[in-house]
């Protein structure tokens, strides 16, 4: 691996790990606070309600789900060129469940774009609310697809010895459970079991995706060349 190769990867880490902790911070606003303040489960009228009183709210929501497909990009490109020189095939599986998922995400921020305008109509509060709701449902399919992201990208990390073997093990646990959990959304008599293991996997599904990206800000992009010439030599290939 030449020096090009090593600051590549290096930024690569770096930006991954900007776009994943500015994620994780747009996303409590879009998601923790918009709209769980806002669309009220099972509440049609209140939930129209809701969107009709604070219109402004609920575009800035929009905005920042818009600027969480945009970095969720960013990630999806930046693995890819980070795993890439430790092993083509997992490389591109990562980025290309990454871009899978986001686009199943982009479609379902298209939901909300769609009930937003519907508050200019003459829609029903059923209408709205299901436009807006149906974001949801599409979200939760690409969080399947999401978790099997987390996986290969668990796996892969598990498999090099550049990153704790620590943080491949928690993402894999993540991966895992999201993919379980929404795999079990998709199913309304499942629900209650779905809700039931979501609050047990949680830690371990948020800590592994914050402990990658903590390392890929502090460690990654500060890797030595040595490290990374003998691991993409092979050492990190997971059929080894």
């Amino acid at each position: 691996m030449n020096h090009s190769s090593v600051r590549s990867q290096r930024r690569a880490a770096l930006w991954s790990g900007i776009a994943l902790v500015l994620m994780a911070l747009v996303a409590l606003f879009a998601q923790g606070y918009v709209y769980q303040s806002l669309v009220i489960e099972n509440e049609a009228m209140t939930t129209y309600e809701n969107l009709v009183s604070h219109p402004t709210l609920f575009r800035f929501g929009i905005i920042g789900w818009g600027i969480i497909v945009g970095l969720d990009l960013i990630v999806a490109y930046g693995l890819y060129r980070f795993f890439k020189p430790l092993h083509v095939t997992f490389a591109l599986l990562i980025g290309t469940l990454r871009f899978v998922y986001t686009l199943i995400l982009a479609f379902a921020v298209i939901r909300l774009i769609e009930a937003e305008r519907l508050l200019d109509t003459s829609a029903s509060a059923r209408q709205v609310y299901e436009t807006v709701t149906s974001f949801e449902v599409i979200w939760s399919f690409g969080l399947i697809v999401f978790g099997l992201h987390l996986v290969a990208v668990g796996w892969m990390a598990a498999r090099t010895r550049l990153i704790p073997r620590t943080i491949g093990i928690l993402l894999v646990v993540a991966g895992f459970s999201y993919t379980v959990v929404h795999v079990l959304y998709q199913f309304p008599t499942l629900d209650d079991l779905a809700i039931l293991l979501e609050l047990i996997l949680m830690l371990p599904m948020f800590v592994g995706e914050l402990a990658f990206a903590v390392w890929l800000l502090v460690k990654g992009r500060t890797l030595p060349m040595h490290e990374l010439t003998r691991q993409s030599e092979g050492g990190a290939s997971p059929a080894s």
